[in-house]
């Protein structure tokens, strides 16, 4: 597979933020890889043999029941898949799967444990994203709990929106609805209301965000305190 450019960046924000020496020292280690939709990175309770850096699409983190699955967090080109490995697990407590289509870059867990030297560039920004993502489970948590529908599914429109790059991306209706926890015509109603006021259109699972700032005022303000706080801590 070809190796990632550094000229322009790898097309992760995360490691575009260490210096362009650590950028150069991982480099023999990364693996470019296509992130299809609905392609299992890791199982729950599952060995995690790879490190996950997503460049494009959008990756869904779900807790998964004897019943169902629900959404805990959406991971895209901000961040990785792969913290149970830096918290030194051999296996997955969740599972992690591609709910947009994309790329990324992959790296063993053995070379990345073996590249993140303790007190490093790597190391900090880790545990600096290790405390993001807890925030944003957490955020995640109290947005379900609290805000109604339309405000969650225009959040995660909003989050995929900056993860893909583009305004149209292929997303189903059936996929939404296991994310969001409701049942796939609540998800039909919602989506139906976000098209009616001009926000979206949406057709034979394919997406398109019309308006992005309406979009931004129909969802609720978890959107902005999370992108605030990625900002903060990620540096």
């Amino acid at each position: 597979m070809p190796r990632p450019a550094l000229s322009t960046g790898t097309g992760n924000k995360l490691l575009d933020r260490l210096p362009e020496s650590e950028l150069r020292s991982l480099l023999p280690s990364w693996e470019a890889i296509s992130l299809p939709q609905g392609q299992e990175l890791f199982k729950q309770n599952g060995s995690m043999s790879h490190v996950y850096f997503p460049t494009s699409g959008v990756c869904s983190v779900v807790n998964v029941t004897e019943d169902d699955m629900v959404e805990a967090e959406t991971i895209g080109n901000e961040g990785m898949l792969g913290i149970p490995i830096i918290l030194g697990l051999d296996f997955s407590p969740i599972q992690a799967i591609s709910q947009v289509s994309g790329g990324g870059l992959r790296m063993s867990a053995q070379s990345f444990l073996r590249v993140m030297q303790p007190g490093g560039p790597l190391d900090k920004l880790m545990r600096r994203y290790v405390a993001f993502s807890m925030r944003n489970a957490h955020q995640t948590v109290a947005c379900n709990a609290l805000h109604a529908l339309e405000e969650r599914m225009s959040r995660w429109l909003l989050m995929a929106h900056d993860r893909v790059g583009k305004d149209e991306f292929v997303l189903t209706q059936e996929f939404m609805a296991e994310m969001l926890g409701v049942r796939r015509q609540t998800v039909s109603v919602v989506a139906g209301t976000l098209q009616s006021a001009g926000f979206i259109s949406y057709r034979r699972g394919v997406l398109r965000i019309v308006d992005r700032e309406g979009l931004e005022s129909a969802s609720c303000d978890c959107y902005e305190t999370i992108r605030a706080f990625f900002d903060r801590i990620v540096k």
